[in-house]
């Protein structure tokens, strides 16, 4: 497919994707506007607002068959609710200032970094990612019922879990700017470096024409198999602590990274070392060397 690598055609795909997003958020915020003049609490407008995206999306996915549409999901959506959260916290006076722009801040450096990783490796609309093009294999004619309630209804209803912290941090500032919001500030930031550094290490070797069948184990890889993933689950606990300083009484989003921690923990990355251990000839020993996920010193030898 000479065609598809040109760049051309890698802009024709992404100018589909940003159609499918502009629509998505069109819709977005046209149900949170009518939620809202009825007097529905900003969580649950959000919250409906959101699968209400969530289906356009998945509208476009359907019509190209290519479940990849919704990967950027995952990145920009966040950014749309922490903006949302923050005029909404504004307009009512019930935020705090440094709070809020440092908030807002970290999240668009984490959504804007995130989504730029996914569209520099994205090859166009006949890209989809591997686990989509699997599970369509072993799911047959049922594949399109999976993806929709699966592979993005699901994912949409863990990120918004992950965003309850923002709404005590943007709107609910019972506490001013204190020592745990400079916790959640080194912890966010470092956690966006950590994806962003192990992101770009990875990037590198394979671009470097490793050996077929070779692990990459230096740098941040060195000491952790998944170190793009840890930065990934501490970025949604750093969230967490934004909202516990400012008010302690929604201690309970903590579901929100908890969700996280067991969707990385439990399904993303046992699936991807699955496919390790069937494709890479080094890999047994890298699981026996290296810590799973939280990075640590590795096993000698």
């Amino acid at each position: 497919m000479a065609s598809t690598t040109t760049l051309g055609y890698r802009l024709k795909s992404f100018f589909w994707v940003i159609v499918a997003y502009a629509a998505g958020l069109w819709v977005f915020f046209y149900v949170l506007d009518a939620l809202w003049l009825r007097g529905m609490h900003s969580l649950v407008a959000i919250g409906v607002a959101d699968v209400a995206c969530t289906l356009v999306v998945f509208l476009f996915s359907y019509f190209f068959r290519n479940t990849s549409f919704y990967d950027p999901y995952w990145s920009v959506l966040p950014i749309v609710i922490a903006g949302v959260l923050a005029v909404r916290g504004y307009t009512e006076g019930t935020y705090d200032g440094t709070r809020t722009l440092l908030v807002l801040g970290l999240v668009t450096f984490w959504g804007l970094r995130l989504t730029w990783n996914w569209a520099r490796g994205w090859q166009g609309l006949h890209h989809i990612d591997w686990r989509y093009v699997d599970l369509e294999r072993q799911t047959g004619r049922w594949f399109w019922l999976l993806s929709l309630f699966g592979l993005q209804l699901m994912p949409t209803v863990l990120v918004f879990l992950g965003c309850l912290a923002l709404y005590p941090a943007l709107t609910e500032a019972w506490h001013p700017m204190n020592w745990l919001d400079v916790v959640a500030a080194v912890w966010t930031l470092l956690a966006v470096l950590i994806e962003l550094v192990a992101d770009n290490q990875l990037r590198a070797f394979k671009r470097s024409n490793p050996e077929p069948g070779t692990t990459l184990t230096r740098g941040l890889w060195r000491y952790s198999r998944h170190p793009n993933y840890f930065g990934e689950v501490a970025f949604w606990w750093g969230l967490y602590l934004f909202g516990l300083a400012a008010n302690p009484q929604w201690w309970w989003t903590v579901v929100g990274p908890l969700a996280m921690t067991a969707l990385f923990h439990f399904v993303s990355i046992p699936m991807i070392e699955k496919r390790h251990l069937e494709r890479r000839k080094d890999y047994e020993e890298v699981l026996r060397r290296v810590p799973r996920w939280i990075p640590w010193f590795p096993k000698s030898g």
